[in-house]
């Protein structure tokens, strides 16, 4: 049977009230980029990325998840082979509803890291400067989540999955921020067949075979019935 693969990006999670890097008033806008999703940022200004990842965690606790999440958990329930899915996010809505295995390539807000050993542990609602690692002690934690310049999580396992795929989704993706945009490419080479499902086409829609265009608490269930129904 087929395996289905699954990238999805922000744009899933914005009709839950999570917003998006290109959202004008949102969080994102209101701090550049390179201040708080660097290495560089955090050695600058530890403080400021602290007050940034701690209102992110408190918006991400509160969002509910939406019929696109639900969706997708109902593919995982119902589809009778292995339903994959990776997510540029670090909200655990997936998980909420419903869905099981969620590779989170970019870490998650629910977790803490140690920049000095890289023991891993469940974040507290707010992390402050000079909180210490359980493990070592080193006043080093930060959000356990990849920012630019980093390396994502898991690829190796992601990599092997997109081989092995027989149909690849990316839903409310950008396909503007690498390795993820290329994941198109790998399942391609393996022969899966490709949909892109977004607001808007992605820089990279024209790689996939297929664009359905929406908002996606209305384009992932279409979909999804109609991926069930093909049975």
């Amino acid at each position: 049977m087929e395996k289905i693969v699954i990238l999805t990006g922000a744009g899933i999670s914005a009709e839950s009230g999570l917003g998006t890097f290109r959202d004008e008033g949102g969080l994102w806008a209101q701090h550049r980029i390179e201040d708080v999703a660097t290495p560089e940022g955090f050695a600058r200004d530890p403080a400021l990325v602290h007050r940034f990842y701690n209102a992110r965690r408190v918006q991400a606790a509160e969002a509910q998840p939406n019929a696109a999440h639900d969706a997708l958990a109902r593919l995982q329930r119902d589809w009778p082979s292995e339903v994959v899915i990776i997510t540029q996010n670090v909200d655990n809505l997936h998980e909420a509803g419903g869905a099981q295995g969620v590779i989170h390539m970019h870490g998650t807000l629910a977790g803490a890291l140690c920049a000095a050993c890289g023991h891993r542990w469940t974040a507290p609602p707010e992390m402050a400067v000079g909180e210490p690692c359980p493990a070592c002690a080193a006043p080093t934690a930060r959000p356990d989540v990849v920012w630019f310049g980093e390396m994502p999580y898991h690829m190796d396992a992601i990599y092997d999955h997109l081989a092995g795929a027989s149909i690849f989704a990316a839903i409310g993706t950008s396909g503007q921020v690498y390795p993820a945009a290329a994941f198109v490419h790998e399942a391609m080479m393996s022969g899966a067949r490709t949909v892109e499902l977004n607001l808007e086409p992605s820089t990279g829609a024209s790689s996939f075979d297929e664009v359905i265009l929406g908002p996606a608490t209305e384009a992932v269930p279409r979909w999804v019935d109609q991926i069930l129904s093909s049975q």
